[in-house]
């Protein structure tokens, strides 16, 4: 049984309530729920209304990114030539990547395990279907495949916030480098 619709305003509140922690997010790891209603323009009972806790608020900003990521593959392609298409995604996935860090350190370990088994099998699928598409257009390496890449993508999760800024696009430059087929006489 699906959940009752929502009336407009309380949908609009319970975005406005999820934009407001996602920037929240992207400012520090510290995000307190009074902070966030104030942002969103609500009060505290609708932010509980909405979200009886904070895990749950950071686990719809989570959720809401990875819907967004796996969304925009498709609509990338429509819009640009395989490659370039990837090159946006990914581009995308340096922002996920920032937001999910910070999600994820102001879980609880069990909280986010289950948030990043959630996100894996969408992303992996959105991944390899701008990398089929790479590939049937001859831009891509034949022999890559989506898991191994998300390898590759995992690896920017240990730089440090810090070199976070000025070290995640340039390796995921590199990443998208070594995924482009090479002309034979390279």
């Amino acid at each position: 049984m699906s959940a009752p619709a929502r009336r407009p305003d309380a949908a609009q509140n319970r975005t406005r309530i999820v934009e407001a922690a996602r920037a929240a997010l992207a400012e520090s790891n510290q995000v307190h729920l009074n902070e966030i209603a104030k942002r969103a323009g609500v009060g505290q009972g609708t932010l509980y209304r909405n979200f009886p806790n904070r895990e749950a608020l950071l686990a719809e900003v989570y959720r809401r990114d990875v819907e967004e990521l796996v969304t925009a593959a498709s609509a990338l392609l429509a819009e640009h030539e395989p490659a370039e298409a990837l090159r946006h995604w990914l581009d995308r996935v340096i922002d996920y990547a920032e937001i999910k860090r910070g999600v994820l350190a102001a879980l609880e370990p069990s909280a986010w395990q289950d948030l990043v088994a959630y996100s894996h099998n969408p992303i992996e699928g959105a991944l390899g279907h701008l990398l089929d598409a790479g590939k049937a257009a001859g831009s891509i390496r034949a022999d890559v495949d989506a898991y191994g890449v998300l390898l590759l993508i995992a690896y920017l999760g240990r730089l440090d916030g810090d070199e976070w800024e000025s070290t995640a696009r340039p390796l995921m430059n590199v990443i998208l480098d070594g995924l482009s087929r090479q002309d034979a006489d390279r």
